[in-house]
């Protein structure tokens, strides 16, 4: 085994005119048009973070977490035009992991394929939570009531026995039933409605567009309702000060406004469902980002002007600020919109991990059942039933916190990978860019950083030493126990001068170089124990790939 073997490449015309086990990509149903590869978009990015995250982000960092969101969007818009530039060359399902493929070789494939089972199958178990609590408060309204036992995952439950807090994860662990000396505490919603969206996708795209693009048309006109009539109880003294926690409050809250932003890139999993992916998935992908930026800044400055930003710390924002200012019509409304937006976002991580494990059984990294499909509903069903079980089973023993910090730092790592792919993809020829262009494909404008990211690097340089003197003192302190803060960080500024001396050397597109950086930046948000747990992963990921996926790989075998 040598380096050579694990960086070895797939070429973008052998992955598109193959499926990875030497058979043209065939099997599933082209429905999708760029409309309803936008709806996705919005199904994805609208819905957790909209409804639950944004309320610890506003804690963290008070009205300037809007600052967050832009930063979150500039990253990611930057990072989208990578996808669709990848998604134009490599119009295949797969997303990150086929277009790393191409770019760094397997063993970097293999990677991000590991960490985008965080982004998708993990990240729903977040929002399967977040749906439970919703659905938990909106069947109240009817009188249904459920017993806290069967609304809260054990994990809370036991926490709040310990605190003593006296909360519902309280009454939970005192009230639950007991077989073989164990308490029987899970959250049965969430499990349910993992169930319910796991069989929808089984069945088929089209059931699922159909279903996702209402839902979407519902959340938007509910959201809209919820800014308008927010709009009226805004009291401007509550947006100040306007950085509260300081600038360092406004970056404790980035996993739970990147969670709001990693939708987007699930629609590149969905290249092979679509009539002409290498024209609509960029447009689907980047209009999707556009909308739900607006509608991010806009709802974070609502809410924030409606109450303290030191109420917002809870799971359920919106239902919050309405139930304090005693609109309690309106708490019917925003349960509705919650449960739907979080659905539709079950539904479009659910439909993305399946087509990532299909394209790296294809491969030979994943048992070749991963990639098998339905001869009835033409889905990766085998695939589409694990991903059920990968978000059903920790249901019922993790809880959403650990969750949500878990993802962001993944689906971050992927974009960083993703938008350095795209500084290595081999230059097309005159004759390419005109084909693409006639056929109305994306490509990436070229903008050359020889001088501009070498000069906003000194810049950047300057800024910092003149408004905050003491920043590279401070980062630079390495004593005990402030060098894991402060390693990420001292990490970035690297990157950011090795990044310098490159485009400078090498003239490399400002674009994905932008993308690179800032997502690499927004990484050095991330706590500790993110780091950690993340590390963990990423080694349990190398041993299935050293024992199962370097063996069975197709490049392996092919020799």
């Amino acid at each position: 085994m040598s380096i050579s073997n694990l960086l070895r490449k797939k070429s973008a015309n052998a992955i598109v005119q193959e499926g990875g086990d030497g058979e043209p990509h065939s099997g599933l149903n082209k429905v999708l048009t760029v409309r309803d590869l936008t709806f996705f978009g919005i199904a994805a990015i609208i819905g957790g973070g909209t409804f639950s995250a944004i309320g610890n982000a506003c804690f963290s960092g008070g009205p300037a977490v809007v600052i967050l969101y832009i930063m979150c969007a500039i990253a990611c818009g930057f990072t989208a035009m990578c996808y669709a530039e990848f998604a134009s060359r490599v119009p295949v399902s797969g997303s990150a992991y086929t277009y790393a493929y191409v770019s760094f070789g397997e063993l970097f494939a293999w990677i991000i394929g590991w960490a985008l089972i965080m982004e998708y199958s993990i990240g729903n178990i977040y929002i399967a939570f977040s749906w439970s609590g919703y659905f938990t408060n909106l069947i109240e309204i009817f009188n249904i009531h459920i017993p806290e036992w069967l609304t809260i995952n054990y994990k809370s439950a036991q926490d709040a026995f310990l605190a003593n807090n006296g909360d519902e994860g309280l009454m939970a662990w005192q009230n639950a039933p007991v077989l073989g000396g164990l308490k029987i505490i899970f959250d049965l919603p969430a499990v349910v409605i993992n169930l319910l969206i796991t069989y929808l996708v089984y069945r088929g795209t089209k059931e699922s567009k159909n279903f996702s693009n209402i839902m979407v048309y519902i959340k938007l006109a509910i959201i809209a309702l919820v800014i308008i009539v927010g709009a009226f109880y805004i009291d401007i003294d509550n947006w100040t000060p306007f950085m509260p926690n300081g600038f360092s409050g406004v970056m404790g809250g980035v996993s739970a406004v990147f969670f709001a932003y990693i939708g987007f890139d699930a629609v590149s999993t969905l290249a092979e469902e679509s009539k002409n992916p290498q024209r609509d998935l960029p447009k689907g992908m980047i209009y999707s980002l556009v909308i739900c930026t607006a509608v991010f800044i806009v709802l974070a400055l609502v809410i924030t002007g409606m109450v303290s930003y030191e109420l917002l710390g809870v799971s359920d924002p919106l239902a919050e600020i309405f139930a304090l200012k005693g609109v309690k019509w309106m708490l019917f409304i925003v349960s509705i919109a919650a449960v739907v937006a979080m659905t539709s976002v079950l539904l479009v991580f659910q439909m993305g991990q399946p087509r990532i494990w299909m394209t790296m059984s294809r491969d030979g990294l994943m048992p070749k059942r991963f990639s098998s499909i339905h001869t009835k509903y033409k889905t990766p069903g085998f695939a589409t039933i694990v991903t059920g079980l990968v978000v059903g089973i920790p249901i019922f023993f993790t809880d959403e916190n650990f969750v949500l910090d878990f993802t962001s730092i993944g689906t971050l790592f992927a974009f960083v990978l993703v938008c350095g792919g795209v500084l290595m993809l081999s230059p097309q020829s005159e004759s390419e860019l005109a084909e693409r262009a006639t056929k109305g494909k994306f490509r990436i404008p070229y903008i050359n950083s020889k001088y501009i990211f070498p000069l906003m690097v000194i810049l950047g340089t300057v800024l910092i030493n003149i408004y905050v003197p003491t920043f590279f003192t401070s980062v630079l302190d390495l004593s005990y126990g402030k060098m894991a803060t402060n390693l990420p960080m001292i990490v970035f500024l690297v990157v950011c001068v090795v990044m310098a001396v490159l485009s400078f050397i090498k003239n490399l597109s400002l674009i994905p170089l932008l993308g690179l950086v800032s997502c690499c930046y927004l990484l050095t948000g991330m706590a500790v124990s993110n780091w950690i747990w993340f590390g963990i992963w990423l080694v349990i990921g190398l041993i299935f790939y050293f024992v199962y996926g370097y063996k069975n790989s197709k490049l392996n075998l092919s020799k």
